[in-house]
This record gives structure tokens, C-alpha cells and sequence, in this order.
């Protein structure tokens, strides 16, 4: 076991973790933050995608041990005295969404995205966003929903 201290959606936490501990499985089921979802297991599907040290990452590729001392914000740490962030408010008001498997993932993407500049257009949306996959909604609302987001954020172009 080693000891790890990490931030997650600003709350810190103190964790005796297995050197092999997974960081979407530390979150799910020590934190018992269950919005990132494990998808693939394999880093293809962006299902787990959360943020640390400001960047999006794959939490089923990380070690809990590797983010000793890290940032994280997951899905659950979007939103604000009960406002839903721009990026999750533009994905209900464009439907950009069916099943919601990918979703948090997907919105976690869209917010290191928008934030790193990266949603100019939608080409670049599009290559920001590929290391996710939705099975459900052909993309397009997803798009347009992250193109609104980075407006209402002021990263638009």
C-alpha cells in the first residue's frame, strides 16, 4: 500500500492505495464518484476522461499512485451552486446526448478542449474531441453544443 494525497473537485483527500489501483476505479469506488465511467479499459473510448492539473485524461491509464499530489476534476465537479457549467448546460439545450455512457467523458474532453483554445471551429472540434467515442448521436449535436460552450465561455474565435 502507499500512501496518496490528491484534490478531487477540490476536496482533499488522503488515500492508502495498491501500487495497481486504477485512478477511474480510486474515483468510482473509493470516492465514490460514479460519473466517470469505465468504458474500454483500454484508453480507445474516452468514457473516463477527467481532468488533472488542468489537462483531460484518461483515468483508466493512470495510477492512483501517478496523481499523488495532482487536481482532478470529474463530472461531479462541473457545476456550481446548482448551475450546470456551460459545456453540460450546452449539451442538454442541443441534445447532445442519447444513451449518456460517453457523455461525462465526453463533456470533461470538451472542457480541457474549450479551455486550451482548441475549439475554433469545427474541425478542430472535431480532432479534439476523436479520442472519444459516442455509438449514439453521430456527433454533430456534440459539435454544436462545444461550439456554443466556447462562446459562452468567450473562447470562440
Amino acid at each position: 500500500m502507499r500512501s496518496v494525497a490528491l484534490t478531487v473537485n477540490g476536496k482533499r483527500h488522503e488515500l492508502e492505495l495498491e501500487p495497481r489501483d486504477l485512478l477511474v476505479y480510486v474515483l468510482r469506488e473509493q470516492l465514490g464518484l460514479t460519473g466517470t465511467n469505465v468504458g474500454c479499459d483500454t484508453s480507445s473510448c474516452g468514457a473516463c476522461t477527467v481532468i488533472v492539473d488542468g489537462a483531460a485524461a484518461k483515468s483508466c491509464t493512470l495510477l492512483g499512485v501517478q496523481v499523488d499530489g495532482a487536481e482532478i476534476t470529474t463530472i461531479e465537479g462541473l457545476a456550481s451552486n446548482g448551475e450546470l457549467h456551460p459545456v453540460q448546460q450546452a449539451f442538454h439545450d442541443h441534445h447532445a446526448l442519447q444513451c449518456g455512457y460517453c457523455t461525462p467523458g465526453m463533456v470533461m474532453a470538451a472542457v480541457s478542449l474549450i479551455e486550451h483554445g482548441g475549439a475554433t471551429s469545427e474541425q478542430e472540434i472535431r480532432t479534439g474531441l476523436e479520442g472519444n467515442l459516442c455509438r449514439c448521436t453521430g456527433y454533430h449535436n456534440i459539435v454544436v453544443a462545444v461550439q456554443e460552450a466556447a462562446t459562452t465561455m468567450g473562447r470562440a474565435s
